[in-house]
């Protein structure tokens, strides 16, 4: 169950969003009139963040999840506000290891946990009220609405600025740092865990392109310094379970409900074609794909930002009966 804020879950005290935030378009920077109301959501011992707008009388609910670069309040400021003075009820999860969310220290957090994390939030919200769910997530949290819908089956649509499949030889080579990392990157996270080091952490920016995830050096920069996003370490046994993780579904056989990516126009780290590898697979459901106009990979540009507030607003309205 969720449980009231809690001062040491909360963004309140941490400056680096707020510089983060300062290159967004005005409209797009919270202000005391606009932010979210923080809650903490207990799972399995860890206490999960949330940046939520609740809307009784709103028609649909979204759940945001950020990628490996970013977090909940990053997903907040470009996108979760905007769809909240739309009207509708509006959650951001902080995933295990990122943002403000605080970790329960038993456990060694694996992208296996994000999915299931992700799911239970869904029945979560399910258990609340019968309304409609869509599942927004950007870079690795594009790929993670796919599995949590595989996983959960009841998810109105899905949105995603990427559908990334890591076990595929081409979205390795290209996402990955280098080529040593590409090639053995994989290999090496399993044998880590195998030998005993599976806590070992590793920032992301080490294996990863990370240094594409916004195209605003000085953003960039920002978000390179920022320990609860871009700047994250993650360990082993994360890296390793990421780049294999199976779906309950694989896309040939994907029925749950239609689908949208979202790509940035200038996004450097994943280009489309890697999101093309999925998705021309998945035949059952409709699948639309739209361009965001000199977008980042995480867009922080005034047409980036206007055309995903868009074509969410006609994917959502158009899939709500």
């Amino acid at each position: 169950m969720g449980k009231k804020q809690n001062m040491s879950v909360s963004y309140q005290n941490q400056g680096s969003w707020r510089e983060i935030q300062s290159f967004l378009p005005q409209g797009y920077q919270l202000t005391d009139a606009t932010m979210p109301k923080e809650e903490c959501w207990d799972w399995k011992g860890n206490q999960i963040h949330l940046d939520t707008y609740r809307n009784p009388s709103a028609k649909a609910k979204i759940i945001l999840f950020h990628g490996v670069g970013t977090n909940g309040r990053q997903m907040t400021t470009i996108i979760g506000r905007p769809l909240a003075d739309d009207g509708f009820e509006v959650i951001a999860l902080d995933m295990p290891i990122y943002g403000e969310t605080v970790i329960n220290k038993a456990m060694t957090i694996s992208f296996s946990d994000w999915v299931e994390c992700g799911n239970d939030y869904v029945n979560h919200e399910r258990s609340r009220d019968d309304r409609p769910i869509f599942l927004y997530g950007l870079s690795a949290g594009g790929m993670e609405t796919y599995f949590v819908a595989a996983k959960n089956k009841r998810v109105k649509g899905i949105i995603g600025m990427t559908f990334l499949d890591q076990r595929e030889k081409a979205v390795r080579m290209t996402t990955a740092k280098n080529w040593f990392w590409g090639t053995c990157g994989t290999a090496l996270a399993k044998t880590s865990c195998l030998v005993g080091l599976s806590k070992f952490k590793m920032k992301m920016s080490v294996c990863s392109k990370m240094d594409t995830l916004c195209n605003d050096e000085n953003a960039l920069r920002t978000m390179l310094k920022d320990k609860t996003s871009a700047g994250n370490k993650v360990n082993m046994k994360f890296l390793s379970d990421y780049m294999s993780y199976i779906p309950e579904v694989e896309p040939q056989e994907f029925d749950v409900c239609p689908i949208i990516l979202t790509q940035p126009e200038n996004d450097r780290w994943t280009p489309e074609f890697l999101s093309d590898i999925v998705l021309n697979k998945i035949k059952k459901v409709t699948v639309r794909k739209v361009k965001l106009r000199n977008g980042s990979h995480y867009p922080i540009e005034a047409e980036a930002l206007e055309d995903l507030h868009q074509y969410i607003m006609e994917f959502i309205n158009e899939n709500l009966e």
